[in-house]
């Protein structure tokens, strides 16, 4: 049974803006150290690549936080929420510390989508209810 759905699009230039005026310390604060380090090191390598990284992360939060009925109130914190990809490149939402908890707690499974354009990021997050049924 779905329990939420969440979208978000990201202006990209609006991310550089932030972190013109942020530095790095705005990238710290949305991501989690390993997307930290990924968006370390495609931005040396390709600036612009690690801006879409950074603005496709912080629109799959957004739309998690959505779909979850939470918005960015606790136990929902930016670096607990990690967008990650499996062998095949398909994106992934790893959980961690009390959100872990909270979102294991309600029997709940996420499935998120990414994409970007030139100027925007735009995510797409299902949140189901699978409860887990005992073996007799």
């Amino acid at each position: 049974m779905i329990f939420g759905i969440g979208t978000d699009i990201c202006d990209v230039r609006r991310m550089r803006a932030s972190l013109e005026r942020h530095g790095e310390r705005f990238a710290q604060k949305i991501l989690s150290d390993g997307e930290l380090a990924t968006w370390q090191a495609r931005s040396a390598r390709w600036p612009d690549r690690g801006l879409k990284y950074l603005a496709t992360r912080f629109s799959a939060k957004e739309a998690f936080s959505k779909a979850i009925g939470l918005g960015l109130h606790l136990p929902m914190r930016w670096r607990d929420c990690e967008i990650t990809n499996v062998a095949s490149g398909k994106p992934e939402i790893v959980l961690h510390g009390a959100l872990k908890t909270w979102f294991e707690a309600r029997q709940l499974t996420a499935h998120v989508s990414v994409t970007d354009e030139t100027d925007y990021a735009a995510s797409f997050v299902v949140v189901e209810h699978v409860p887990v049924i005992p073996t007799p």
